[in-house]
């Protein structure tokens, strides 16, 4: 700004008359978020109105639909900012953990009801740790599911289509528009961690952020209304920017989720 004053206008200011003429033009200081050029803004209109048939579509039938994606926390640590005294420098108590230390998910999340499955991955994701962790998924819950995600290489392959040839399999896969994170719940999902367990902290191994990270993940069996609210995102508002999630429906979603709980635990 004091670069573009000085050529446009002939003026000097000082880098504190630049903040105080950005704040007097209704500017603030804000974390950018990523403007996906690449991404292709038909597709993406098209797939809000797929998304919003599809919703229709699983409700009528009882299925449930997850969103998922892959996600890596470092040992290291993930600096955000911190608030330090005037004079004092801001520092990061580390370890120094290698670049490589890290602990890796599959995460998938249900906005109809909160609920949130994740299996940790062991080395790189592929076709057959996709698979792996579809199974796991299936296992979870029972009944139609149907899982969006991108369309990365982990999540083609024949391994992938193989496993969708097992007989009563029940489960359909649909590809997310190209460059389009910001249509995947599963995104905030990893932001939200990223947030309250290691902003500004050095864990220093993989074993000590795999079980801060997984802490986070079992509570939120208890936080289900937490999951619909953080986890909505920009597919939703578009496919539906007028609606929201109805407290009757929820309260019965939650009591249907203590039942089957309880029917599990008796079974064991």
């Amino acid at each position: 700004m004091r670069e573009w004053a000085a050529r446009q206008c002939a003026k000097r200011l000082s880098p504190r008359s630049c903040l105080r003429y950005l704040h007097r033009l209704g500017f603030v200081w804000k974390r950018p978020k990523r403007l996906l050029l690449k991404a292709d803004a038909a597709k993406r209109t098209a797939f809000v109105q797929v998304y919003r048939a599809l919703l229709a579509d699983a409700t009528a039938r009882g299925a449930r639909i997850f969103f998922a994606d892959e996600a890596h926390f470092r040992a290291d640590g993930d600096l955000r900012g911190l608030w330090v005294r005037r004079g004092t420098a801001a520092l990061v108590p580390s370890t120094s953990p290698g670049r490589g230390a890290k602990a890796s998910y599959y995460g998938a999340v249900c906005l109809e009801t909160g609920e949130v499955c994740a299996v940790q991955l062991e080395g790189t994701s592929t076709a057959k740790t996709s698979v792996a962790f579809l199974r796991a998924l299936r296992e979870e819950f029972p009944g139609e599911l149907i899982v969006i995600w991108d369309n990365g290489p982990a999540h083609r392959g024949p391994a992938l289509r193989e496993y969708l040839q097992t007989p009563d399999l029940h489960l359909r896969l649909i590809a997310l528009p190209a460059y389009s994170p910001d249509y995947n719940p599963a995104e905030e999902l990893w932001k939200w961690i990223r947030e309250d367990v290691t902003a500004n902290t050095c864990f220093g191994t993989v074993a000590k952020v795999a079980a801060a990270v997984w802490d986070f993940l079992l509570g939120l069996n208890d936080r289900l209304d937490d999951v619909q609210q953080r986890c909505r995102n920009e597919l939703q508002t578009a496919a539906f920017p007028a609606t929201s999630h109805h407290p009757k429906r929820r309260a019965r979603r939650l009591e249907q989720r203590r039942e089957r709980i309880a029917k599990a635990t008796l079974a064991m």
